[in-house]
């Protein structure tokens, strides 16, 4: 009778390693949502930020940039060191009233689903936002609480871009929609995380920015589905599998890992989990990622990974099925 009760206790056992393991791969499965083209109310018109230090040559220089991917009219605001106090101080920057402001942008309401895109625009042929990224840029919005929107940053002169950024928030709020500045401030020290990630990885084989914010985007998106009482070891297992997803798991230091952990915490505590869509937006944001970096996304499916990954799944099948004749062996 014990010798029996043995048995069924370890097939039991058998049965709950099987569906532990099981749970493990759909837990660490990543599925991406293509827009679904749906239609909603659009601002009346896009919003045009325009830095208070350009001259007057180049605030025409920087509208005829950022009209260009326009048609019809457009409102305009100003961004000046007030407004960098305002959006950016809260999470750290130093800027002062007087603070100069270059980096410009653009905000076009698109329609429900489509999600956050960002482009940054030559100014007469040259790239000369010199720190923040497209994708950070999408990420910091993602975070802010904008949603479904083109953005276009251009600047007139070699900047970091934190302007356009802010010019973003101000022109956001300036069309009716109300952020909240514990997920502004998230976002900017999300963004000084990431940018600091970035310039230290950015010549290493292996690395790019956009499996960086894809990763943190996937995070995102993982931490909406638990919710805003997501654990802060929940949130570290996710950031681990998100760097080893995006291939930069050997990368990026344990010291860069608990700055995007403590990075995402921030954000889980901003309320931002809270927000219906921000799930969707995340899931759209990682779409917008990948399609925008194909051919570095395509060499993480290559076909020497999935040989690697068949080992171990061919390891797993016949140590399961070596156990399984060993306790079979037990009722013959």
């Amino acid at each position: 009778m014990k010798s029996f009760l043995k048995k069924i206790i370890a097939t039991m056992g058998l049965t709950l390693l099987v569906g532990a393991a099981v749970g493990f791969s759909h837990a660490n499965h990543q599925t991406v949502l293509a827009a679904d083209g749906s239609s909603s109310a659009t601002w009346t018109e896009p919003v045009l930020t325009l830095g208070t230090s350009l001259t007057a040559a180049q605030k025409q220089g920087t509208i005829d940039t950022l009209t260009a991917k326009i048609s019809g009219n457009y409102q305009t605001i100003t961004v000046n060191g007030a407004t960098l106090v305002k959006y950016l101080n809260p999470s750290g920057s130093t800027f002062t009233t007087s603070s100069g402001v270059w980096s410009s942008a653009l905000i076009e309401k698109t329609a429900t689903g489509t999600g956050i895109n960002v482009q940054i625009l030559n100014y007469n042929g040259r790239n000369n936002i010199t720190t923040i990224t497209a994708d950070q840029y999408k990420n910091a919005a993602l975070t802010a609480g904008v949603t479904d929107a083109n953005i276009y940053v251009t600047s007139a002169t070699p900047i970091d871009g934190s302007g356009a950024l802010a010019g973003v928030y101000a022109a956001y709020a300036s069309t009716g929609n109300t952020l909240n500045q514990s997920q502004v401030t998230a976002a900017q020290e999300e963004m000084s995380t990431l940018s600091d990630i970035n310039s230290a990885n950015k010549d290493k084989d292996g690395y790019s920015d956009a499996q960086l914010n894809n990763a943190v985007a996937a995070a995102k998106k993982e931490m909406a589905e638990k919710g805003s009482n997501i654990s802060t070891g929940d949130i570290t297992t996710i950031v681990n599998n998100q760097l080893t997803n995006n291939g930069i798991i050997n990368i990026i230091t344990d010291n860069q890992k608990t700055q995007i952990i403590n990075m995402l915490v921030k954000i889980r505590d901003s309320g931002a989990l809270d927000s219906a869509g921000f799930k969707e937006q995340a899931s759209k944001l990682i779409s917008n990622i990948q399609t925008n970096a194909k051919s570095i996304f395509n060499k993480l499916d290559t076909e020497e990974n999935r040989n690697f990954l068949q080992k171990i799944g061919d390891q797993l099948g016949k140590f399961f099925q070596s156990l399984w004749q060993t306790i079979s062996g037990w009722f013959k």
